[in-house]
């Protein structure tokens, strides 16, 4: 297995403080966030990190101070006009990479305190599994990728509905197995690039996806009204 941690985007909702200053690196608990992925990622487990050259002098100053080793995937794009798109690095970084084992997805804005290795363990080497955490209130899962299950199985999924059907919500912390890496370029080429939970929604149409619950605690640092009510 590798892991690929998404961290090649702009963070335009949190400006101004990612104007100069990579999402991903803004601190939390006194380190930069994506450190406390790392952290979280079993040692036995290659670490790929995907960034955009306006921020690869910052990161690569990070990559000097974990005491891990990270290698970091540097997208050819200085500005959020140029941008893959979540699915769209996932795409490129599989086929840059020639990558052919089964992928740890994490996007570096999220927190949580989830136990990695635990969740790898619930993987059965063929569904992609997905993290979903019950965020108890359905007026806020509109905020987010919902969910609805059949047993562990992904029976539905919306992007930021109206009105959700539950208060289960996808999180950005995947394991893809190599054999959906087809559909996923799929997804890509028919232009859903943007958001990971577009990826979600295609693969359940063409596929069997399992979720995995967790209850830990969780947050997606994706605005500046969140990342200043954590300071």
């Amino acid at each position: 297995m590798k892991s690929l941690i998404l961290a090649s985007g702009f963070g335009t909702r949190l400006y101004p403080l990612t104007l100069t200053k990579a999402k991903a690196l803004l601190e939390y608990k006194g380190k930069a966030s994506i450190s406390h992925i790392v952290d979280k990622i079993p040692q036995n487990i290659d670490i790929l990190v995907n960034i955009n050259k306006k921020f690869e002098a910052d990161f690569r100053r990070w990559q000097d101070t974990i005491g891990r080793a990270v290698t970091l995937c540097v997208e050819p794009v200085f500005t959020e006009e140029q941008a893959f798109g979540a699915v769209g690095s996932l795409d490129y970084w599989i086929r840059a990479e020639n990558i052919t084992d089964d992928l740890l997805v994490i996007a570096s804005d999220n927190y949580f305190e989830l136990d990695l290795s635990q969740f790898i363990a619930a993987y059965n080497g063929r569904n992609t599994l997905v993290a979903v955490y019950d965020i108890g209130d359905k007026s806020k899962a509109s905020q987010y990728g919902v969910v609805q299950l059949d047993g562990c199985k992904i029976a539905g999924f919306e992007e930021k509905p109206a009105q959700p059907k539950s208060s289960l919500i996808a999180v950005a912390c995947y394991i893809l197995p190599p054999r959906i890496f087809p559909l996923l370029f799929q997804c890509c080429a028919q232009r859903k690039r943007d958001n990971l939970g577009d990826l979600i929604a295609y693969l359940i149409e063409t596929d069997e996806v399992h979720a995995y619950i967790f209850s830990e605690l969780w947050f997606d640092i994706g605005s500046i009204e969140v990342y200043q009510s954590l300071q």
